[in-house]
């Protein structure tokens, strides 16, 4: 009996998921004459001026540039975009918030399945980069969904607090956006982390983001496997930040009706 309520709870779960990420998906790209070209628009502007900008203005040494670069754009933009609109979930959703019994708590996987969604529509662009460039597809490919599974779950970690957070102080969103804009220059995303000077090294360790699109690229561009340790770190990391952030969002929940 317990087994049957427990696979219509997964069942149900799964069904209103898939729904809210197609209502999403509909939202962001209502009224839009590119539509779903809009996932590939601004990466693609972005990798452009990156490459103007270190090969004619600053060069830099690092080969395969264009895959380097936007396997590195298209890893943080899923993460940035996914937390950036989670600290409005829950005051951008005040009709669904107020249905009783609304599992509020789904909503930060909803934007993070989104993104998901997302990074893996541009995800054939970039294997055309990757064989513009020589690289050849090789078995380390096959631990691709594990880094993509350790990224949606930090991210979700990080969305539910965020969330929370958002609806009491309403600074949190501008200061989210400061923060992501520091961190995009501080993680090795256009340029390499062997550049980075050794003492600093350590630093740029702690933002999980970057042993993340280090493995990335180590499967992608190098045909290797990843650094396992570091992935180890990770996903202790992350298996502590998830039930903190849920704890403090379920804890906040109870007065989301109240301070909105």
């Amino acid at each position: 009996m317990e087994t049957l309520v427990y696979r219509r709870k997964v069942t149900h779960f799964f069904d209103l998921l898939r729904e809210l990420v197609d209502r999403d998906m509909k939202l962001i790209y209502k009224r839009s004459a590119l539509g779903i070209a809009w996932t590939l628009i601004n990466p693609l502007l972005q990798l452009a001026v990156f490459s103007f900008v270190f090969r004619s203005v600053i060069p830099v040494n690092i080969p395969q540039f264009s895959s380097f670069a936007f396997s590195g754009l298209l890893i943080w933009n899923w993460s940035q975009i996914a937390l950036f609109q989670a600290t409005g979930l829950i005051t951008g959703n005040l009709a669904l918030i107020r249905q009783p019994n609304f599992p509020t708590a789904i909503l930060p996987v909803v934007t993070t399945t989104t993104g998901l969604i997302h990074f893996l529509l541009a995800l054939p662009v970039l294997i055309i980069f990757l064989a513009v460039d020589g690289v050849q597809p090789n078995s380390v490919l096959l631990y691709l969904p594990l880094l993509i599974v350790i990224q949606f779950v930090l991210t979700v970690s990080l969305a539910y607090p965020l969330a929370a957070m958002n609806v009491t102080f309403r600074d949190t969103q501008h200061t989210l956006g400061v923060v992501l804009q520091m961190l995009f220059y501080l993680t090795p995303i256009f340029y390499d982390l062997s550049s980075v000077p050794k003492q600093y090294q350590p630093l740029y360790q702690l933002n999980p983001m970057v042993p993340l699109i280090e493995a990335y690229r180590a499967i992608l561009l190098k045909g290797m496997q990843p650094d396992w340790s570091a992935l180890l770190i990770v996903s202790v990391v992350v298996a502590v930040l998830l039930p903190i952030g849920l704890g403090i969002f379920r804890r906040q929940s109870d007065r989301f009706v109240e301070e909105l």
